[in-house]
């Protein structure tokens, strides 16, 4: 099975679990992927991940995280810049995410971070997905 978008894959795989309240979540692992990963747990979305070897590219297990009365902490995770339209931005042009309740998350020549982490850095690049 090709996979086209695997960043889409792995949002899609995170969103679906949380529908259904699962604890973890699991999807094939990449640098950009575990990036995004790392974003998300700094950020508090998730609880944490961790990158298994399968002999194969490895797995990253995702521990989602809800609240007290067992909503997603994640209210919305969307692919912004898809394989057949790539979205890029400059540092000073990435836009709010919810009025500023939500975060981008962006990949740069530093790596993987937060729209604002990149603003900071007064660096650019292509826009993954937005998180509220």
């Amino acid at each position: 099975m090709s996979m086209s978008d695997p960043i889409a894959d792995l949002l899609t795989r995170v969103r679906n679990a949380l529908h259904a309240g699962f604890p973890t979540v699991e999807a094939p692992a990449s640098r950009i992927k575990l990036g995004v990963c790392e974003v998300l747990k700094s950020e508090g979305y998730i609880h944490d991940y961790v990158r298994e070897d399968d002999g194969k590219q490895g797995i990253i297990r995702i521990t989602l995280k809800y609240t007290a009365d067992r909503k997603p902490v994640i209210q919305g995770i969307k692919r912004v810049s898809k394989p057949s339209l790539r979205i890029y931005s400059g540092s000073q042009d990435f836009q709010q995410v919810r009025s500023g309740l939500g975060i981008s998350i962006v990949t740069t020549s530093n790596g993987v971070m937060t729209a604002k982490q990149a603003r900071n850095d007064k660096v650019g690049g292509e826009v993954l997905c937005t998180v509220w």
